[in-house]
């Protein structure tokens, strides 16, 4: 069998451009085998463009889930999902006490309740929601003694959780992963990422006030 030419293939990168999501949206979709993928002998992902182009003309074509309801079915689902026992397999939470555990157990509900503010309303107070959500990240994980570090795997715990959820969601209300409702994810990650900054950024002006 001929080789196909080099140009067929595409990266994770590569099809993550095409489509307009995150990266790690087209990395969430192959891991669910929601999206035609290849693996190299050394474990990479390659994508051929013609499924690719497949894919979108046929996504296109598909209903959308609202983000609303999206958004609520994925809470019941990530209060499932943050379970003691994944939670205890986490480092930075081995470093807490209870109080503090449940603090953070709660915390996951706010990252939810501001990811909806956001997506049914509209961006311009997106800015302020993120430096809130991101100072009380960052609050909570001083007070408990955490460090950057441990802030910002424990915040990645939550955003990974809620976007399981959502992924889940999807799937049980039987809307094929496309166009239709990627911009949502994407959008997501948009509003995380300005809440990790945040939270990054608190972080810097605690330690050069009290180093």
């Amino acid at each position: 069998m001929a080789e196909r030419p080099r140009e067929d293939w595409l990266s994770l990168s590569g099809v993550a451009s095409m489509l307009g999501v995150h990266p790690s949206t087209v990395r969430l979709w192959s891991d669910k085998g929601v999206f035609p993928v290849h693996r190299t002998s050394g474990g990479h992902r390659r994508y051929m463009r013609a499924e690719v182009e497949l894919w979108m003309q046929a996504s296109s074509q598909k209903h959308v889930m609202e983000p609303a309801s999206a958004m609520q079915s994925a809470v019941g689902k990530m209060r499932m999902q943050i379970t003691e026992g994944r939670l205890q397999a986490e480092p930075w939470y081995q470093k807490l006490d209870e109080n503090a555990r449940s603090q953070y157990r709660a915390s996951g509900m706010k990252l939810v309740g501001g990811l909806m503010n956001y997506l049914s309303g509209d961006a311009t107070g997106a800015s302020a929601e993120a430096y809130a959500l991101g100072y009380d990240y960052a609050l909570r994980a001083r007070r408990y003694g955490l460090d950057s570090v441990d802030a910002t795997q424990a915040f990645l715990f939550f955003r990974s959780s809620l976007l399981e959820a959502l992924v889940n969601a999807y799937e049980e209300a039987k809307v094929p992963p496309g166009l239709a409702w990627s911009n949502m994810l994407n959008r997501i990650h948009t509003f995380t990422d300005l809440i990790l900054i945040d939270l990054l950024k608190t972080y810097q002006v605690f330690d050069e006030v009290h180093p």
